[in-house]
């Protein structure tokens, strides 16, 4: 088949762009710098918000899997409403359309858990009722319901997956934050936590999204995405240190307390982050389009741990 990713040089996109080309598909590959690391993907320059320059990138396209979009930043001057607005809902909805226009067969979007909520005391499933907290999970909401109103019913068929977090030793944002704390050898007062979260390896991702490009049964379909196993973020921390061969220094500290003191900082989001349950049911991905985790997620965090380790070596 013949792919083109938005978002090709991220985290995410440099993985299934080698994923892609490994099963024989031609990549195109956007991104803003349009240069990328994945022999054999046709890197282009092109922001996917300037959808007349896209055309040229469209010819004999058969799916289209968006992964760009505005990230949820911790800054209040950037974290307006109205710029998810126009990345993550307005700009998906006129790509999908250009798609539409041009025949493209199959549109595929990447949300996010979020959409559902940041917190859960029961398994999300594909039929729980969405939740959004912030801007940022509302933009992916709309944009999830707008292809929905344009594509139900086109000949272009749409898919969308929500992945929670999503490691690998080259993830940025709250996961890069764990790996930095265990590097440095901070204390972790989590040890008390009895928190259960699903996560997603980048590579079982990866996976899940090549499958869902040519799966005939993906099309018009919902799928929340994880690994097998859920994990507590004191397991995290713990497997993350194995890798990396460090001590990881624990400091008991009482939930409740816990609880008090990010609530005393204002930091309540946080703490539900950290502390917090958020448990995703992945048995409509295996059982709709054959998706197998390829290991358990302990295992996969301490081979994250060893690979952030040598990359720190290499660049020291």
């Amino acid at each position: 088949m013949r792919i083109l990713v938005t978002g090709a040089t991220g985290f995410i996109g440099t993985r299934l762009c080698q994923v892609l080309v490994e099963q024989g598909h031609a990549v195109i590959g956007l991104s803003r710098r349009g240069s990328g690391s994945v022999a054999g993907v046709d890197y282009r320059a092109k922001d996917f918000t300037d959808t007349p320059s896209l055309t040229d990138c469209m010819e004999g396209v058969d799916c289209i899997v968006h992964l760009a979009g505005r990230a949820h930043v911790m800054d209040p001057r950037n974290d307006a409403p109205a710029l998810y607005r126009e990345v993550n809902h307005e700009a998906t909805v006129r790509l999908a359309q250009l798609a539409l226009d041009v025949g493209v067969k199959r549109f595929i979007f990447i949300s996010t858990i979020r959409v559902n909520g940041n917190a859960c005391d029961e398994r999300f499933t594909e039929a729980s009722v969405p939740q959004p907290v912030v801007a940022y999970d509302r933009s992916k909401l709309d944009a999830e319901n707008g292809l929905r109103a344009l594509l139900d019913g086109s000949p272009t068929e749409w898919v969308i997956i929500r992945p929670p977090l999503v490691y690998g030793a080259e993830a940025l944002g709250n996961f890069r934050t764990l790996l930095k704390v265990v590097d440095k050898g901070l204390p972790s007062p989590l040890a008390q936590v009895r928190n259960a979260r699903s996560l997603i390896s980048v590579n079982n991702l990866a996976r899940l999204i090549a499958l869902a490009v040519q799966h005939p049964d993906a099309a018009g379909q919902l799928f929340l995405a994880s690994d097998a196993s859920d994990v507590s973020t004191h397991q995290i921390l713990v497997a993350l240190a194995e890798g990396m061969r460090k001590r990881l220094w624990s400091v008991p500290v009482p939930p409740s307390l816990l609880a008090w003191l990010f609530k005393l900082a204002g930091k309540e989001d946080t703490y539900t982050k950290l502390c917090g349950s958020l448990t995703v049911d992945a048995s409509k991905a295996r059982d709709v389009l054959g998706y197998r985790p390829d290991n358990d997620t302990l295992a996969s965090l301490a081979q994250v741990g060893r690979q952030y380790r040598m990359s720190r070596q290499n660049t020291r």
